[in-house]
């Protein structure tokens, strides 16, 4: 791990274990006192289950960003080291550590949204008592984003905020173009010139693709039940037996959707006679289905033949599966190169 740091002429060093990207941020060096910034390397990112309910909270673990398809939770550990330079040579003063904890939870028929975040008492040592903290968000792709905080807080007690998101009107069929919140906080203190630190949430999308604004966290995995469409739910069963791992959400690697009409039709072609064996047409069975879809990045011959099978069901089957499919991506807007599982 690589922590960035400058030394001025005198510093309150702040080093944060983080989930976020940051940068450090010093003061001149005319200053008597300057607080500095740094910040760790990117901590690992965890999803929930595909299988999990989408609407409860994401949890907390320290130093990671938490996330299921509508809710993340992102837990820091910030240092903060106050230094000055005595004839050149920093000289350690006192330190402040604290955790801060965000939790951010989206709304799939709104574009606006809030989250709550909360400072814990900081641990001090001589000089790093008295820091005071502001904080701010930014956001982009039509949204903005309002911090509500006692700013100027000393970190010496514990506190808590909010932020609101709100998003402007989104035309239909329209997807707006991923953004995350960017937190800066800036800390202060008598005598010293102020240094701040930033790291970001993870990336959110809002879109009005199917009539209803709403967002969501698109690299979150999904999955879709197919177990009401029993023939096409127990070929690719047949296809994961025989080793097809795409879309399982048992171990599998995840299928991505792919909005475009005319490479879902190559897609098709491809593997899809025009017309089906005559023991399936007997049975009435003459709707060729493909697994993975067409509709993936993954159809069509994307994938090795033992990745791929088809299906011959009745339309009736495969007109329910599209049913359902759009229910699904209208539920959990789910847009090009969204990473999905199938259940069956």
């Amino acid at each position: 791990m690589k922590l960035r740091r400058t030394i001025t002429a005198g510093a309150v060093a702040v080093s944060a274990l983080t989930v976020g990207v940051g940068a450090p941020a010093a003061a001149g060096t005319q200053d008597t006192g300057t607080v500095r910034v740094t910040i760790g390397r990117a901590a690992e990112r965890t999803s929930a289950s595909a299988l999990a309910a989408p609407s409860g909270n994401a949890s907390c673990t320290i130093n990671r960003i938490t996330v299921n398809r509508y809710s993340e939770c992102e837990w820091i550990t910030i240092h903060v080291d106050v230094v000055k330079v005595v004839r050149g040579q920093p000289v350690l003063e006192g330190t402040a550590d604290f955790d801060a904890k965000h939790q951010m939870t989206l709304n799939a028929k709104s574009a606006n949204w809030s989250e709550k975040f909360s400072l814990s008492k900081a641990k001090t040592t001589r000089a790093g008592k008295g820091l005071h903290v502001n904080i701010a968000a930014s956001s982009k792709s039509g949204t903005k984003a309002k911090v509500h905080f006692g700013q100027g807080h000393t970190l010496d007690s514990a506190s808590s905020g909010s932020v609101d998101y709100t998003t402007g009107a989104i035309p239909k069929k329209k997807i707006n173009a991923k953004a995350k919140t960017t937190y800066t906080f800036t800390f202060t203190k008598a005598g010293y010139s102020p240094g701040t630190v930033s790291y970001d949430s993870a990336v959110y999308r809002c879109d009005n693709y199917y009539g209803t604004s709403g967002c969501a966290i698109p690299d979150s995995a999904t999955g879709v039940s197919l177990i009401n469409q029993p023939i096409i739910a127990d070929g690719i069963r047949g296809l994961r037996l025989r080793g097809g791992h795409y879309g399982d959400p048992y171990g599998g690697k995840p299928l991505h959707w792919m909005i475009n009409d005319k490479e879902k039709n190559k897609n098709r072609a491809a593997v899809c006679p025009k017309n089906p064996p005559a023991d399936m047409k007997r049975a009435g069975r003459t709707s060729c289905d493909e697994y993975p879809f067409a509709s993936t990045y993954e159809g069509g011959t994307h994938l090795p033949a033992k990745e791929r099978t088809i299906t011959w069901v009745r339309k009736a089957e495969n007109d329910s599966q599209g049913g359902t499919i759009t229910t699904w991506r209208r539920a959990y807007h789910v847009m090009d190169h969204d990473p999905f599982f199938v259940i069956v």
